[in-house]
């Protein structure tokens, strides 16, 4: 157990410290940023010791945050989302962190000198460390921002078994939009297994066989029951099977609401309303796998990876080019009004 006051920023200066390495200053010809922590390793062999960190400064859309030499100074921006600006209108809370542990008593009235020092120290290290500019975009705009692999003309992608998981940013989006995937498998009377899946039990979606039936399950972030369609897995043979999700409508929260239909070869086998996310599948990891789940199963009827056997996943094609048209009309428009 030690006091000493750290952030996880302080994990890497430590690791270096206890393998006697140095940040480099240049990495392939790149001036490196400062580390923005201090190494902990003195803490190991001497647990009373005065910690040697002096500031740590904290951000996450507009709500900012700064701890120097046992005080502490906070300002809460809002939920997001906000865009709304004004975060010279934002108030700042003020903690003595060596006494009240707990930031339970805000002394930021009798303390203003305190509090206009630590705001300020916390802009210092704002552009020391590249935090500005500050922004409170909604999580769509944020979305939005983020990189995504532009989709190809057709709008249709194919992937094949026995590779690794493909990250969300670069796999066909299925995020909030139209889309078709068909799996092109070889079924025995044995065969059971993920034919795709992508996300985890916190939201995603999956194809499988268990039981001699073929399962689609789309996980809308965890929130159980489970949606799902069901029918008996195709007769021995090379068959075609995979859903369609057309959208309808988006939903109060913002999610995509629709008809999903379950295919075997060219017969519509099942169908019903589904909500899927417009939201990531995962924060990291978690990629579209085929012929097996990730590290963590989509659904609650297996454990992961619950590879497939008994047959062969030949391919998985995915098609979202109802949703291409619509992608490229809306980059058009951001271009022309940057024009």
């Amino acid at each position: 157990m030690r006091h000493q006051y750290h952030h996880c920023t302080d994990i890497v200066p430590t690791i270096l410290e206890c393998c006697g390495l140095k940040m480099p200053e240049v990495v392939d010809s790149v001036k490196q940023a400062p580390l923005p922590g201090v190494s902990m390793r003195y803490s190991f062999d001497a647990a009373e010791a005065p910690t040697t960190k002096e500031t740590q400064y904290y951000e996450m859309l507009g709500t900012r945050g700064i701890w120097h030499q046992g005080w502490k100074a906070v300002t809460e921006h809002g939920p997001v989302p906000i865009d709304l600006g004004h975060f010279d209108k934002d108030r700042w809370q003020l903690f003595h962190t060596d006494e009240d542990r707990s930031e339970a008593t805000d002394l930021a009235d009798r303390h203003p000198e305190k509090v206009k020092e630590l705001s300020e120290l916390w802009l210092a290290e704002a552009q020391k460390y590249n935090v500005l500019p500050l922004n409170d975009l909604s999580i769509h705009e944020f979305h939005q921002l983020e990189f995504k692999a532009e989709p190809p003309a057709g709008g249709r992608y194919a992937y094949y078994p026995g590779t690794t998981e493909i990250p969300e940013a670069s796999a066909a989006r299925t995020l909030g939009v139209s889309f078709k995937i068909l799996a092109e498998v070889e079924f025995t009377g044995d065969s059971q297994g993920v034919i795709f899946a992508q996300g985890s039990r916190f939201g995603g979606y999956t194809m499988f066989v268990k039981g001699g039936k073929l399962f689609f399950v789309y996980n809308f972030l965890g929130i159980p029951p489970e949606q799902r369609l069901t029918c008996a897995a195709p007769p021995l043979g090379r068959h075609i099977v995979g859903v369609e999700f057309i959208k309808e409508r988006i939903g109060e929260n913002g999610e995509a609401q629709g008809q999903m239909t379950l295919y075997v070869d060219e017969e519509a086998v099942a169908t019903g309303p589904f909500r899927t996310q417009t939201g990531h599948y995962a924060l990291c990891g978690e990629g579209l796998c085929i012929g097996y789940d990730g590290s963590d199963a989509v659904s609650s009827e297996y454990k992961p990876k619950f590879p497939f056997t008994g047959g062969r996943v030949v391919k998985v094609v995915y098609d979202v080019a109802e949703d291409v048209y619509v992608d490229l009309e809306r980059q058009l428009a951001a271009v022309m009004a940057r024009d």
